[in-house]
């Protein structure tokens, strides 16, 4: 059967074997057993970056980035130490894989909770390298322009003006890598905004990075039941809500800086 180049295909066979203990909580978590991964690509204390056991995407390059020893923990409550070295990590080995050359592309990203799409708790993120797709084909300048919350050390924090999947999309842009603790700073406030102090009850959300146009950024998005609107004529929505947002995360944040 013939499948357009520009569609990931899933493996389904080896999908099945996948352990699920988002949705399962008496699963066994597979990165709580250290002794057990194989192989490790690189390392830095608490934080691996191992080769994805269960490959379920073909032509591709699936790797892991665990974040952390603690199962329960998250990103919004991690020690800023731990936050940078997290961040700096994972865009470090992201970066040496699109300089790599053996790709067409490289995404990384990270599922959050029952409604981000993941299936394994314990805090992680992946990094994919695509042999065929190119990812930014399908990513518009546009989907970055926002309402700008903050601006400090090279970096920016906007609220899409434009979202890709609708509602509330939080941008991070950096001028340079040099900025990358600031851009570590804002996607943590963003998320805790989200889990904590958002007026819906959010319990899921997606961390995504790109690089477009020689710039890199990162998207944060809140992940509730996806909008029919979108999923059948693909109509993204905007809230009339987004100044309250905005002026919120400010008072909550900001208002020391401001």
């Amino acid at each position: 059967m013939s499948i357009r180049k520009n569609y990931l295909i899933f493996d389904a066979d080896i999908g099945k074997n996948k352990p699920e203990n988002i949705v399962n909580a008496d699963a066994t978590c597979p990165f709580c057993s250290r002794e057990q991964l194989t192989d490790i690509i690189a390392s830095d204390g608490p934080i691996l970056l191992v080769k994805n056991k269960y490959p379920v995407l073909m032509d591709t390059f699936q790797t892991v980035l665990i974040e952390t020893y603690e199962c329960n923990a998250e990103l919004s409550t991690y020690s800023k130490e731990h936050l940078y070295k997290v961040i700096g990590f994972g865009v470090k080995k992201w970066q040496e894989m699109v300089q790599s050359g053996e790709f067409t592309s490289v995404i990384f990203y990270k599922n959050y909770g029952p409604y981000s799409g993941g299936t394994i708790r314990h805090p992680h993120m992946q990094i994919v390298g695509l042999k065929d797709i190119d990812y930014t084909e399908y990513i518009s300048d546009e989907s970055f322009q926002g309402f700008v919350i903050h601006q400090q050390n090279g970096a920016e924090l906007n609220l899409a003006k434009a979202p890709k999947n609708g509602f509330f999309e939080f941008n991070v842009g950096l001028d340079n890598l040099k900025s990358l603790n600031q851009m570590a700073d804002y996607i943590q406030i963003v998320i805790h905004y989200l889990l904590h102090h958002f007026h819906r009850n959010c319990k899921s959300y997606n961390l995504f990075f790109y690089q477009v146009a020689g710039r890199i950024w990162a998207k944060v998005m809140p992940r509730f039941v996806t909008s029919p609107l979108f999923i059948g004529y693909s109509l993204p929505q905007v809230s009339s809500r987004a100044g309250e947002v905005i002026k919120e995360i400010q008072n909550i944040y900001f208002s020391e800086s401001q």
